[in-house]
């Protein structure tokens, strides 16, 4: 799994922004506690002082056995200190942990990474972010899903040139756009087309595959091909380091998640930078077993007019092309 640079960076920030709060909540408790019960902040500054005793009979190089007189003697003190304390903040309604700066999170010490992986905490905030992208990026609203989509604003009549009516075409393809979505990354269809004009649900099925992906705690990332195309031009042509850094960010998304939605494909001015950086996103997610969902207006026969033999071949081979046709629903209302 590879999140998003930016979503990985934001999560980060809001971990951080957490731990800092839990901090601000500690000092405020203890301050209203030492005016609620003074006797309270002077135990904290007599255990202070056992450990300052400690660390200068260590700083004076005298050999400290664990078991010896003068460390007994301070460890004894210090804990008769830490059991007076304990009761009166239990007598205040508080236990003594609450004080205690211990992290949220013991996996991973509030770091948001354990042995080298990223930690569940950190998992859970880069989830609810990408989530944010995603519903602002595609305009996701909370009742899109599948079980919101209606099939009766598609008509039930014959279609010409086609053998189903756009109501019976769209139960199919919802069908499949469903256990590709709750199924992911196992289900035997590894690639989808949503082939058709506009108006007809690609966008709004779309969503409701991201929703159910992101929700099962798996990488998405959202792109028109317009937007994708630019940033592979940037990498491509820009001389300013930091804006190359970024544009290798920003491609190497694509390249990385475990899912691509890439939008109206189509609408870009093609050329020979825009079939290479298409070629570059299919065949590399391709090879490596990432699955990648392509909303366009063009059918497959199209793609292999417009684009190169090789993405018409590896389009036209290793995705599974949903048509969309029928009236644009949008002038019925979902």
């Amino acid at each position: 799994m590879a999140f998003e640079p930016g979503v990985v960076r934001q999560a980060g920030r809001l971990l951080q922004q957490q731990k800092e709060e839990r901090a601000r909540q500690r000092s405020r408790l203890e301050q209203e506690l030492y005016q609620r019960q003074p006797e309270l902040k002077r135990l904290d500054r007599a255990l202070r002082g056992t450990m300052i005793e400690l660390a200068g009979l260590a700083a004076a190089g005298t050999p400290l056995a664990p078991d010896g007189p003068e460390v007994t003697q301070i460890r004894e003190k210090n804990l008769a200190l830490q059991r007076e304390r304990e009761r009166l903040l239990k007598e205040l309604g508080h236990e003594a942990r609450e004080l205690e700066d211990l992290p949220a999170c013991p996996k991973c010490g509030d770091t948001g990474w354990a042995e080298g992986r990223m930690c569940s905490c950190l998992k859970q905030l880069c989830l609810q972010e990408q989530m944010k992208r995603l519903t602002s990026l595609m305009n996701l609203t909370p009742e899109q899903s599948f079980d919101q989509l209606r099939l009766d604003v598609y008509s039930d009549q014959p279609w010409q040139g086609e053998e189903r009516s756009p109501r019976e075409q769209m139960r199919r393809v919802v069908q499949v756009c469903e256990g590709f979505a709750r199924q992911f990354p196992g289900y035997p269809l590894k690639n989808l087309l949503l082939s058709g004009g506009t108006g007809l649900g690609k966008t709004f099925l779309s969503g409701c595959i991201a929703r159910e992906v992101s929700r099962r705690g798996y990488s998405v990332v959202y792109e028109t091909a317009i937007d994708l195309f630019a940033a592979f031009e940037t990498r491509r042509f820009t001389r300013d380091g930091e804006e190359e850094r970024q544009a290798r960010e920003e491609t190497r998304r694509y390249l990385r998640c475990d899912l691509l939605i890439l939008d109206d494909l189509g609408s870009e001015m093609t050329g020979p930078l825009a079939q290479s950086a298409l070629y570059e996103v299919v065949n590399s997610r391709i090879r490596e077993d990432r699955r990648t969902i392509i909303s366009t207006n063009l059918s497959v026969e199209e793609i292999g007019r417009r684009y190169t033999p090789q993405v018409a071949s590896r389009v036209g081979g290793l995705f599974q092309e949903l048509t969309f046709y029928g009236d644009d629903i949008r002038r019925r209302g979902r």
